[in-house]
Parts: C-alpha cells; structure tokens; sequence
C-alpha cells in the first residue's frame, strides 16, 4: 500500500474512532442492549441515520436501478458501519449476542440451537485447540466467545464498526477470554493481515456485507495458510429468486434495506465465487432446506404454533402484530420523552419490516441465511 494510502486509512479510523466516540459514548460498557440504547449522542445519531436511510428513503421495488443497486454497493463500508451503529443495540436487546439465525430442534432452546449451529460450523472446518482462527465480521464476539470456549483455539475478530469491537471486547474480558480472543478494526475487502496467517477463518451472516463475494472470499483465501479451510454460512437468494418479479424484488429489498446489505446475489453465484477465489469446494449446502420440524425463521414470524416452552412465549409474543405495535409506540414515546435518541423508532421499524420479508423469503424459497460452504485452500 503507497504511503498515501496509507495516511488515507489512517485519517478515516481516526474520524470513524471520533464520530463512534460522539455517537456511543460510554455505552459499550453498558450491561445489555437496551441499557446501551439510552446513551447515545442525538446529534451523531441524526447523522448516522440521514447517511443510513437515504439509500432507501422515498424508494420502492418498482423503482429500483441497476443503478441504484451500484450506489448501495459502491458505499457498501460506510453502509454497513452505520447500519450496526444504529442496530447493535437492537439485535442485542431483541436476539442476544451472537446475530445470526440457526436450525432448531424439538425440545431445543434458543440458545442451545445458536451454540450448536456454531458448533456445527467449528466442526465442519475442523478447528482444534491451538489453532489461529479468523472470525470475518464477527459483530460482538458472540460466535467467537462460544467458539474459542467450544474449541480451545485463538479467535482473531476482524470487524469494521468501531462499537461492536469495544463491546466484544469488553465481553471478552469479562467471560476471561482475553487470552484467546482479539478484537480488530478492518476492512474484509482489503485485510492488514499478512498472507497466509491463519489455520483456520469462518464467516458467519457477515460476508453478505461484501460488495462482491468473489472479492471478499478471495482476500479470506490469501490470509489462510496452505491447506487451510474456510467456512461460511451465507445470506443468498435462491435460484427461484427472478428479480424481475416485482414480489420476489420487494422481499430482496426489505431485507437488505433492514439488515444494511447492498446487493444480494443469487445461490449460484455465491458457490462460483468460491471456486473463483481459488477454493477445492469440500461441502455446499442450504442447510434451510433440511427438514427440521420447526423452520428457522419461527422466532420473528409470531406464531403461537411454534411454542415449545413458557421461554418461548415473550419471543413469539414480541413478533405478533400487537406486540410490533407495542413496540412501535415505545419505541416513539422514549424518543419524544429524550430517554432515546431521535431515530430509534425509525431504525426498530425498518427492522421489523426485514423480519416479515425474512420470513416470506423462507416460506417462499427466495432467501437463505444459511448456506453452507466449505472450502480448502490448496497446499501448492
């Protein structure tokens, strides 16, 4: 990288560090979402919302462009970064610390199914003790929390929003992880780490975020050693997907207007753009379609037919429409006492709004956020 460059990225970290700063104060140390909610600098998070939500404000599916579509993914860093300076909270106070969906089973709680899908990840990769392990976009460290714990290997977390690594950071030490768990601000499309430096790199719902997945599996690529394996649960859209459909087009739209994504693309370009990386592909497979008796999206479609437990009831109960309401005014009513910041209501509702078309992409078979590769890097 030349010496302008160089500054270049310098100059933007410290103006990121800066704003994150404004915008969070000290709330990564707050205990829990919501309480980290109440903390927030009202002028940088008007900001951050008007830079989020002009990318989709006063714009429908019918209306979309390629061209649009072009400006999302050209300003895909600045996107994502203030998507989860405006979401984090969220996810935290309404999913937990470890932002990805998983497969369920009967009996199964929550928490238990997001660990074992992790699990599930650690093991198709095969990580083992004393390994140097990646984690691409790793949020708040939940996947790489359970990981180390679950493995014993050391977990490098590479993340691009100031926020999320000072409170995975923070989470690390307080579970005593601090040995076997970093925290790094980076951009996955143009990694500091050298090649070939680690044993093992997992990306779980994150890659998504790549204006190109072919790009951001291809730096994953470099940074692994020869030999070493790369899994992935990806976000795709189906090959039943046709964007010239304009409901399937809006169902692709809600979700990446709520979830900070620029363009999804379909399921057979993500496996292309692992072969195009340079990786032996060892497993794909879209683990949604496996038939589980309770599908994956049961926690934000409402249903009472999903219950298994008096746990599962606040759950269901928060995703009815009554419930959405209920949060939509209360969301409103700490805005207009000041107890939250102006912008909140905005981003819970955008949020909503992705959950419902994240629930009709799985019962249509338009969406995944689950499909699974493996990849070897060869050892020549």
């Amino acid at each position: 990288m030349s010496p302008a460059k160089v500054e270049l990225e310098k100059q933007d970290r410290e103006r990121d560090a800066a704003f994150n700063q404004v915008l969070h104060g000290k709330s990564a140390q707050a205990t829990g979402g919501f309480r980290a909610m109440m903390g927030k600098g009202s002028s940088a998070q008007k900001a951050a919302i008007d830079e989020y939500f002009k990318h989709w404000d006063n714009k429908d599916a019918k209306d979309e462009t390629e061209e649009d579509r072009a400006k999302r993914t050209a300003e895909y860093a600045t996107l994502t970064r203030h998507y989860y300076n405006l979401a984090t909270d969220l996810y935290e106070y309404g999913w937990g610390q470890s932002f990805h969906f998983c497969r369920y089973s009967i009996g199964e709680t929550f928490y238990q199914a997001i660990s074992r899908h992790e699990h599930y990840l650690a093991h198709q990769i095969g990580i083992k003790e004393g390994m140097r392990v990646l984690d691409v976009g790793c949020g708040v460290g939940g996947p790489a929390r359970e990981i180390a714990k679950f493995t014993g290997c050391h977990v490098t977390g590479l993340n691009n929003n100031d926020y999320q690594i000072q409170r995975a950071t923070h989470y690390a030490a307080k579970e005593g992880l601090s040995k076997q768990l970093a925290f790094v601000k980076g951009d996955f499309m143009q990694m500091d780490f050298p090649d070939n430096s680690f044993d093992a790199v997992y990306a779980i719902e994150a890659t998504v975020h790549a204006p190109k997945l072919a790009g951001v599996y291809s730096e994953i690529f470099r940074v692994l050693k020869p030999g070493g394996v790369f899994g992935v649960y990806e976000w795709l859209m189906t090959d039943d997907y046709d964007n010239d459909d304009l409901e399937h087009r809006r169902i692709r739209l809600d979700i990446e207007q709520g979830d900070g994504i620029s363009n999804m693309v379909r399921v057979s370009e993500g496996v292309e753009a692992m072969k195009i990386a340079g990786f032996d592909l060892l497993h794909h497979e879209d683990l949604a379609d496996r038939p589980d008796p309770i599908p994956w999206y049961w926690p934000l479609a409402g249903r009472w037919k999903y219950m298994q437990s008096a746990f599962d009831a606040f759950t269901i109960a928060r995703m009815t429409w009554w419930g959405r309401a209920a949060a939509h005014h209360f969301a409103g009513i700490l805005e207009m006492t000041g107890l939250a910041p102006r912008g909140t209501k905005k981003t819970a509702d955008s949020l909503a709004r992705a959950a419902d078309a994240l629930v009709a992409g799985g019962e249509k078979h338009l969406f995944t956020p689950m499909y699974l590769m493996v990849g070897k890097k060869p050892e020549q």
